[in-house]
């Protein structure tokens, strides 16, 4: 049973939805029926109207045609939802899962060796700050591959967040529980399996949390960049084609996805949590 608070809350929340489409409606005209009109004038001047803020009922019929078929596949430029979708998440999930399998054991050594700390700690410090999007041109040039080069990019933003909260979990256990490790004679592997993985895992699920959820900014515009097929390529392309429903439904999509994906991670930071 959810708490009265929990309910007021959803209630508030609902309230505010509404009030907000409800004015969003009223504010936008009703489109107009199409004139017709010649073709120069189709070229140069009819793509007008379309060319405006779009009402809600509008998006959301939108999302019902879209949704009811959302693997559709009618030629390069024309995927259903579903697809453009899938292929994000395939990159962002490899990207972000080969970052996981070097930042993780690199964050263990970090967080374990003050001498490992002080001789990465100045390649992290030079390479953290720089946008994941100024690599996407090196990537292309040497890996030759747009595929590769937006897995790469997300590899190389996933990285920073899970490698620097997985060494700040792992410096942090408490000394006591190790050295109550080393009492019992427990090798290296197993204090780090049986210990300090236990205690530092909530720190790690935040920072693999953090990671995410920039993957997820970051694929939109790397997409954007390099074409061909996901969510950002879908929101790019139906903008040049001045579709206005069509991308403030795929904006919609992107936030409902990292909404998901973050749920996912905090749900599993919440159990790990709780069986501390």
């Amino acid at each position: 049973m959810l708490k009265s608070d929990t309910w007021r809350a959803v209630l508030v929340s609902v309230s505010l939805l509404v009030i907000f489409l409800g004015l969003w409606q009223l504010s936008t005209p009703a489109p107009q029926a199409e004139e017709a009109l010649s073709e120069y004038e189709l070229l140069m001047g009819g793509a007008d109207q379309e060319a405006r803020v779009p009402s809600p009922s509008e998006i959301i019929g939108l999302a019902i045609r879209e949704l009811s078929n959302p693997f559709y596949d009618a030629g390069p430029n024309d995927k259903g939802i579903g697809i453009q979708l899938a292929w994000s998440l395939y990159r962002v999930l490899t990207g972000f899962g080969l970052a996981a399998l070097i930042a993780l054991p690199l964050g263990f050594l970090i967080g374990m060796s003050p001498m490992m700390y002080k001789a990465l700690n100045p390649f992290i410090q030079v390479l953290k700050p720089i946008s994941p999007l100024a690599w996407m041109p090196l990537a292309l040039f040497i890996i030759k591959d747009s595929e590769t080069s937006s897995i790469f990019v997300i590899f190389i933003c996933s990285i920073w967040p899970m490698l620097i909260n997985t060494a700040f979990g792992v410096a942090g256990v408490r000394k006591d529980w190790v050295n109550v490790a080393r009492t019992h004679e427990l090798g290296p592997m197993q204090t780090a399996f049986q210990v300090i993985l236990p205690a530092a895992a909530p720190t790690i699920l935040t920072g693999m949390r953090i990671s995410i959820g920039i993957a997820w900014l970051v694929i939109v515009a790397a997409e954007m960049l390099v074409g061909g097929t996901g969510i950002g390529y879908y929101v790019w392309n139906e903008w040049n084609n001045l579709d206005l429903t069509s991308v403030i439904f795929s904006i919609l999509m992107i936030g409902i996805v990292g909404m998901l994906l973050d749920l996912a991670l905090a749900s599993a930071t919440r159990l790990v949590t709780y069986q501390e």
